[in-house]
């Protein structure tokens, strides 16, 4: 359920008609509901409640201050997977206590800063990560807060490039390895082991990964505290999938049933980490059409966003549902085409042979379910200006980042001064 709807004929954002926005802020832009925002928070907190589990939202997906604040408000946690994911989040308002760091690569410098800001713990994913990790505690006369992050070597059953799993992804420990390593951290000074750690991959539309996963690493804890370590909280990551298109995504409810099942009386704390379940059908692209142009047996919608607004489609094949901002005739015929955007990438598309409404040049079109990884994964490619985000609230909204220019990117730049400007 989202709060984008049809109403007297024009696409509202909860109170406010997305054409008033495009007027008063230009094309293309990205709007997000904060009533969407919050049920969807509140949907999956209310499922893993009976687990006492924290909830930390993976930032990754959208990390919008506004859109964090939003969240942490409800009382949201925080996954980072980077220094500057960890100083928005504490920008935007999350307790350190509630922020949990995750990533494959962290640097000592970054690590510094999480010892600094007192976060919640570190899931540390290399042995070589552990050293350095205890040496920035040592030289901080600080004391890390660690869940290891194991690799169970399963099947998300998702796209290739968001699972992260399989033995051959580059994320977490082996599980066949991870008992030695365990063992090994322990005696590390400046470390204290709390925990383990797992996450499997993004957009999950089946339980049985989870399922699987999930009982691996409860033989893990079991197996760690037959060691004598005491293993008191378990992180289980993220990856809810949505619906797109036909998915048909299992509901937080059954998920935390599933939860329920795999842990039992395990006596440990949990930690869950969603990030596309909530944002993602909290936003939508709103563009415009420049020009329909007519090709051999194609029909093109060139629209004002791009592949540099939206990457999902050309990278992931994803499907983006698109529909005009004023609602069409019940009953009109559609007719197929090709919607892209001003790029020059043959891969600048955002939909193909899309059955479409009748359209034509300088309508509004909007493409849903953008609030998770659209605008974070934004570029300037073509010297093109990042498109603005909007927070709708009711009957307010507010830029909550405003269009970066050409100017802006500019100002960036620097000429050698060896070069003669003048000339």
């Amino acid at each position: 359920m989202d709060h984008f709807d049809y109403r007297d004929g024009e696409l509202f954002a909860e109170d406010i008609p997305l054409s008033r926005i495009a007027k008063e802020v230009g094309t293309p832009f990205y709007c997000y509901s904060t009533a969407t925002l919050e049920r969807h928070y509140q949907v999956f907190a209310d499922a893993v409640a009976p687990l006492g589990g924290d909830v930390c939202y993976a930032v990754k997906a959208n990390s919008n201050i506004a859109v964090i604040a939003t969240l942490a408000r409800l009382g949201a946690g925080a996954d980072v997977v980077s220094g500057g994911e960890l100083r928005r989040v504490l920008a935007a308002g999350v307790s350190a206590d509630k922020i949990v760091f995750s990533g494959v690569g962290k640097t000592p410098e970054e690590l510094a800063k999480a010892l600094e800001a007192g976060v919640k713990q570190i899931n540390v994913e290399s042995e070589p990560e552990f050293l350095s990790l205890s040496d920035v505690a040592v030289a901080h006369g600080l004391e890390a807060r660690v869940a290891v992050r194991v690799n169970p070597d399963v099947d998300a059953g998702t796209h290739e490039k968001i699972t992260t799993g399989k033995s051959e992804n580059k994320f977490g420990i082996d599980l066949a390895l991870a008992r030695d390593v365990y063992a090994r951290a322990a005696e590390l000074p400046g470390i204290k082991l709390i925990g383990v750690a797992l996450h499997i991959g993004s957009q999950l539309t089946d339980l049985e990964p989870y399922r699987i996963a999930y009982s691996r690493a409860v033989d893990f804890v079991h197996l760690l505290r037959s060691d004598g370590h005491n293993i008191r909280h378990l992180d289980l990551g993220g990856g809810l999938g949505i619906t797109y298109d036909q998915e048909n995504a299992p509901s937080p409810e059954a998920y935390g049933k599933m939860v329920s099942e795999v842990i039992g009386d395990l006596d440990i704390s949990v930690t869950f980490e969603p990030g596309r379940m909530i944002s993602g059908n909290a936003g939508v692209l709103v563009t415009k059409i420049i020009f329909v142009k007519d090709g051999v047996g194609r029909q093109f919608c060139i629209i004002d966003g791009a592949m540099n607004d939206l990457i999902r489609p050309t990278l992931y094949d994803a499907y983006h549902a698109i529909i005009p901002v004023k609602e069409p005739d019940a009953g009109v015929e559609k007719m197929e085409m090709d919607i892209v955007g001003p790029i020059c990438e043959s891969g600048d598309y955002f939909a193909k042979n899309r059955a479409m409404p009748p359209v034509k040049d300088g309508d509004l079109l909007a493409v849903r379910t953008v609030g998770a990884y659209a605008a974070v994964m934004g570029s300037m490619y073509n010297s093109r200006a990042l498109a603005p985000e909007i927070l709708v609230n009711g009957a307010q909204y507010s830029v909550v980042r405003r269009r970066v220019e050409i100017d802006d990117m500019l100002k960036f730049e620097i000429l050698p001064e060896w070069m003669d400007t003048e000339r």
